[in-house]
């Protein structure tokens, strides 16, 4: 039996030699890791996680740190972080991306992700590796430090799923953005959950790297571990315009392979499409809203407990006669030199609708400079459209907040509530060539029907601009020990959780629905952002979105932060979203002892139990009506966990009932339970090694 693209790779890193067939889903496995990336949102943490582990200098072949996410200058607080990031990685021997050298995941792609390699990013969209063919995964940032302390990747052996394309897409208004959100459309945010999603057939002859990425991108919203494009004729000359051909591989599946389910796309149906507020799931076709179809037929293709936002937003929308306030162009998921050339064209000798304000930001320097060398910035500074940095910015609230019950158009990958800096706008996720055009109209159209503007369709250049000066390469081992590490007042060592009693007592402190997000648990944007290497601050602000009340209840029960001292109680997918770990480590400050949840998203679950909390789950979904927030509850027998499955008995003592509950755990997981997490487990190894 043939082995598909993510067989292969996890048996060429398999650092137990087992081979593919051995392996059923579900089952861990631990692998080698080629490169960690750490982005300065999360990777401050990361890596004072490191530095507690108290290793000279990491210990895998390549590790970058980018500063991308927190740049906007509010005070010392961001470039003490940059500091910290610059001189720590100068110690421990890692690269550091400088702010202003571009978007980690476009940076990395056009500078070190390669074919066939495994590599780990403390960022969900990390996925977009998968377009150059390399499997790469997000996780928390205490995976990024255990693994740059060199230990091995555990992840549970997922289900493969070939996604089969056919067609050709009908550029420039129907572009890769389309094809992730008809993949949203079909599947929801749940659709990928244990799940690889891999590319393949002759419609992905014409798609370039850069849409690829797009596409891998986007895959995390899907749920999924991954999603990954083979290496071929396309990432040859990627690679190679990139001045890296060497570095180029083939990279296919086998034509027997077998995988665990099939999807079939033709691209030549797609048409564009839009995801309405709050979530990258609830997508429709654009044509849908400029025809005025009524919303009730809208609100039937979408998920019941989504309708109350989708009906106001879409409410609002037709009253304005679907007029916009807001355009953002950018982000990992739309900044390549391809999707900016194409904005560009669509500007060419346009003016942007008065009412309305467009941003522009490039995934990175050499993008910029490329679009400056082909003369294709002046259409868009022309046009009226601001330029940002080559940074996220916008995406993740970082400047550019939409106004009070605004309509903000973005060619992003989240809309989350409040995540755009304003509660009350409402974020609409498309491709970049449709953001750009209602720009210009000031309202939605359809593309598909524009018949004033005609866009240029771009090749990929034959060599694209790779100046490398903003990378700060580590010194010589032998003058590390001169390097001084620079931590500014904000910058406050980690904590560090209790290890697991044998039982927990403690009440609901709150019951949450469905979906709930990690920009719900822990808030993105200006206010937060320069708090991530503070956790004291920026516990304060756990579940602000969703209940202001929360954290002031937490505190009042427990304000010496003992540990484990509440639960919080869950729907379905709960923590879906980013991999920001501080979603569980500040809950952990406040006293968190264990989530009880329908299901728990994949990164969040392994950040709970990194951080030595218990993600459990309901045996039976109806169990959840028989909770409430405020029920006292005992849950014992934590003496006795074994990997696997254990079944574990949750007493509702305010309701005398007993609720069966599973927690589904590898025996290395029950070890860094036990000893309150996975830094001191990893710390205890190390010294062990050392000793």
């Amino acid at each position: 039996m043939g082995l598909t693209l993510t067989q292969k790779i996890l048996e060429a890193h398999d650092v137990s030699g087992r081979k593919t067939e051995s392996y059923s889903p579900g089952d861990p496995i631990f692998v080698k890791v080629d490169e960690c990336i750490t982005q300065d949102a999360t990777g401050t943490m990361a890596w004072l996680e490191f530095e507690a582990i108290d290793l000279p200098e990491v210990k895998m072949p390549l590790v970058v740190s980018y500063i991308d996410h927190n740049t906007l200058q509010a005070d010392f607080r961001n470039y003490d972080d940059h500091q910290f990031l610059r001189t720590i990685a100068a110690k421990k021997g890692a690269i550091l991306s400088r702010p202003g050298n571009g978007i980690l995941h476009q940076v990395n792609l056009e500078n070190f992700a390669r074919p066939g390699m495994i590599f780990l990013g403390s960022d969900s969209h990390t996925t977009t590796g998968g377009g150059v063919g390399a499997m790469a995964i997000g996780v928390g940032g205490l995976v990024i430090a255990t693994s740059m302390a060199g230990e091995p990747f555990e992840l549970k052996y997922p289900k493969v799923v070939k996604v089969h394309l056919t067609g050709a897409l009908r550029r420039p208004w129907v572009t890769a953005m389309d094809v992730i959100l008809e993949m949203l459309r079909r599947l929801g945010v749940k659709g990928g959950l244990k799940r690889v999603f891999e590319y393949s057939g002759p419609g992905i002859e014409k798609l370039t790297v850069p849409e690829r990425a797009t596409i891998t991108n986007m895959g995390a919203e899907l749920g999924a571990t991954t999603s990954i494009f083979p290496s071929d004729h396309q990432t040859r000359h990627f690679l190679s315009a990139q001045g890296r051909p060497e570095e180029y591989q083939p990279l296919i599946p086998d034509d027997d392979a077998v995988y665990d389910e099939i999807i079939e796309m033709d691209l030549s149906e797609l048409e564009p499409m839009v995801a309405l507020p709050h979530s990258p799931g609830n997508v429709v076709k654009i044509r849908d809203l400029v025809e005025r179809k009524p919303i009730e037929e809208i609100l039937a293709k979408l998920p019941a407990n989504v309708h109350v936002a989708v009906r106001e937003h879409v409410s609002r929308l037709y009253q304005r006669e679907l007029e916009i306030d807001q355009a953002s162009v950018g982000s990992c998921t739309n900044a390549s030199y391809l999707a900016l050339a194409t904005v560009s064209s669509i500007l060419k000798g346009q003016t942007i609708a008065s009412h309305v304000g467009m941003t522009v930001s490039p995934g990175s320097k050499n993008v910029l400079a490329q679009m400056a060398k082909e003369n294709l910035l002046e259409h868009i500074v022309d046009a009226g459209a601001r330029l940002l940095e080559a940074t996220c910015g916008p995406c993740i609230g970082m400047g550019q907040c939409p106004p009070t019950n605004g309509i903000s158009v973005r060619s992003f990958n989240r809309n989350f509530f409040g995540r755009s800096g304003e509660k009350s706008a409402g974020s609409f996720l498309l491709s970049a060539p449709s953001a750009a055009l209602f720009a210009v109209r000031g309202k939605l159209v359809d593309p598909l029907s524009e018949n004033d503007i005609h866009p240029d369709i771009f090749d990929e250049p034959e060599k694209f601009i790779t100046a490398k000066n903003m990378f700060i390469y580590p010194v010589d081992a032998s003058l590390r020990d001169n390097v001084k590490v620079i931590k500014g007042p904000n910058i406050k060592d980690c904590p560090v959780n209790e290890p697991l009693p044998s039982e927990i007592h403690g009440p609901v402190l709150l019951r949450t629905g469905d979906d709930i997000t990690t920009d719900d648990i822990m808030m993105a944007g200006t206010k937060v952002l320069p708090l991530r290497s503070n956790i004291p601050a920026i516990a304060e602000f756990v579940f602000n979105p969703v209940d202001e009340t929360f954290v002031k209840r937490a505190v009042e029960m427990n304000p010496d932060h003992k540990r484990r001292v509440f639960f919080i109680v869950g729907g379905e997918n709960y923590g879906q979203g980013s991999s920001r770990e501080h979603a569980a480590i500040a809950p952990m400050w406040l006293g968190l002892a264990g989530v009880i949840a329908k299901s728990v998203a994949r990164i969040h679950r392994d950040n709970l139990i990194q951080w030595g909390m218990l993600p459990l789950e309901f045996t039976e979904s109806s169990d959840y009506d028989g909770i409430e927030g405020g029920d006292e509850l005992n849950l014992g027998g934590l003496d006795n966990l074994m990997g696997g499955t254990n079944q574990l008995v949750l007493r509702n003592k305010s309701k005398n009932t007993e609720i069966p509950v599973i927690l589904d755990v590898s025996d290395k997981e029950i070890e860094m339970l036990k000893a309150g997490g996975a830094l001191p487990y990893v710390k205890k190894k190390v010294l062990n090694r050392n000793a």
